[in-house]
């Protein structure tokens, strides 16, 4: 196979994986939702075998082994259809690493991105571990929930293609503005966790007041105290209402800044755009801040069904993916660009 086809086929398999790497973060919030993170309580196994279907032929000897958390074949089996998934997804990552390596000679193959998302899915199955052997610890679980969108976001920025054009004076101000949004949903991404594995998402069950009032009463220091005492079961959350109020509050203000720049950064690199493909990125990601506004609004006024609160965080991946691609092609691969990860022999 020539240099050229093996790299065809690694955008293809990267692409493959984004898509998994995407079903693994929206399964991971849906078996969060369905309060299942401990339906497993031990790693890899559950409850010391493979598939839930070996636990149910031995019930006793299950609850037996783990006492606190007597075995609940339909939860048991939503965490493992989550670690099936991420299973594969781990196949995928080490073999686009061994296809950089049998392409390392083509100078468009990327060659270090692939061995930092080995190491990235490797951190993140540690986190997978700590989240349910330390039960669901606020903080673990929020890095878990990061590790899997930085897993996603480096197999998704492989997928893409590089464009190859020169650098054009009239992008400029729409990359800067580019990589200051980027931040902002970072930070969003990461209250966002914060606000799920602290169960807060329904201290605010009305829209655009909570809990009938503009101001109710919160406490944010308590809030966001980033480090909790180990051993003690977060299942349901441990917060008191004030606290979770204050953490759902910074979210909200969190996507009303966030939706501001994305739809202001899709205007401008619209209105700026050199390329086709600039113009369908910048319009991907109004589309999918809109979109996701849409989800959060109707997820409040309909009461938090799961479906819904699945959909917030499919949304979140949309709008992440969108911006990632808008900033791929805000920085094409050309004479006047030292950008190492937009590909190449570095990268």
């Amino acid at each position: 196979m020539t240099p050229s086809r093996t790299l065809y086929w690694f955008r293809r398999a990267a692409l493959v994986g984004a898509v998994l790497a995407a079903l693994v973060v929206v399964v991971g919030a849906w078996v969060r939702l369905t309060n299942a993170g401990l339906g497993c309580p031990d790693w890899p196994a559950c409850y010391g075998h493979i598939h839930p279907a070996g636990v149910a032929a031995n019930v006793s000897e299950a609850n037996a082994a783990f006492p606190a958390r007597p075995f609940e074949y339909q939860k048991a089996l939503h965490e493992m259809v989550h670690r099936y998934i991420a299973g594969a997804l781990v196949l995928l990552i080490l073999a686009l690493a061994a296809l950089s390596f049998v392409n390392r000679r083509d100078p468009a193959q990327p060659k270090i991105l692939p061995w930092l998302l080995v190491l990235a899915v490797g951190f993140q199955a540690a986190l997978g571990a700590f989240t349910v052997t330390q039960k669901l610890q606020p903080l673990i679980v929020t890095l878990h929930l990061v590790g899997g969108l930085t897993t996603l976001s480096l197999i998704w920025w492989l997928a893409l293609p590089p464009e190859r054009r020169d650098v054009k004076a009239a992008e400029r101000p729409a990359r800067r503005l580019a990589l200051i949004a980027f931040a902002v949903v970072v930070m969003q991404v990461l209250l966002g966790g914060w606000t799920s594995s602290n169960y807060a998402a329904v201290a605010c069950p009305d829209f655009p007041t909570c809990q009938g009032s503009f101001s109710p009463p919160t406490d944010f220091h308590d809030g966001f105290v980033l480090w909790r005492h180990l051993g003690v079961d977060y299942e349901g959350g441990v917060l008191g209402q004030p606290a979770r109020t204050a953490i759902h509050l910074a979210h909200r203000a969190g996507a009303v800044l966030t939706a501001f720049l994305l739809l202001l950064l899709s205007i401008s690199a619209f209105r700026r755009a050199q390329s086709g493909a600039v113009r369908v990125a910048a319009v991907a990601v109004g589309a999918a801040v809109a979109l996701q506004w849409l989800i959060g609004m109707n997820l409040i006024w309909q009461g938090y069904p799961l479906w819904l609160g699945t959909s917030h965080n499919a949304g979140a991946v949309l709008v992440l993916l969108s911006t990632l691609a808008l900033l791929r092609f805000l920085f094409p691969v050309g004479p006047g660009i030292a950008f190492g990860l937009a590909g190449g022999q570095r990268w």
